[in-house]
């Protein structure tokens, strides 16, 4: 098994994500989105498959407002990919596979 999905909160955000030195994708979601969960198989197939190149986090945007709010995160499922400590892409809902895995093998 590859690496696993990392929790961030407003907290660790900027040690696990913005001071990470590969590419990080962030899953904004909350418990109650039934879209966020169709997200999951992706973020799963992602972690097997870039293992070495790429960090998965999953942040809660109603545990962590500060976050969601400085990156003004108004619809979720919402995955951003910061690459170097800078935003670089974002994906609004719940996108199929294959779109999301072109978007970041451009950082990769």
């Amino acid at each position: 098994m590859g690496e696993e999905i990392i929790s961030v909160s407003d907290d660790t955000f900027e040690e696990e994500v913005l001071q990470n030195k590969l590419p990080v994708l962030v899953d904004f979601w909350a418990v109650w989105c039934a879209p966020c969960q169709l997200v999951v198989p992706t973020l799963g197939y992602l972690t097997q498959n870039y293992k070495d190149k790429l960090k998965i986090a999953k942040l809660n945007v109603d545990e962590n407002m500060k976050t969601s709010a400085k990156y003004g995160i108004a619809s979720i499922p919402a995955l951003l990919l910061f690459k170097g400590g800078e935003l670089k892409e974002t994906v609004i809902g719940a996108q199929p596979q294959d779109m999301i895995v072109d978007i970041i093998s451009k950082y990769l």
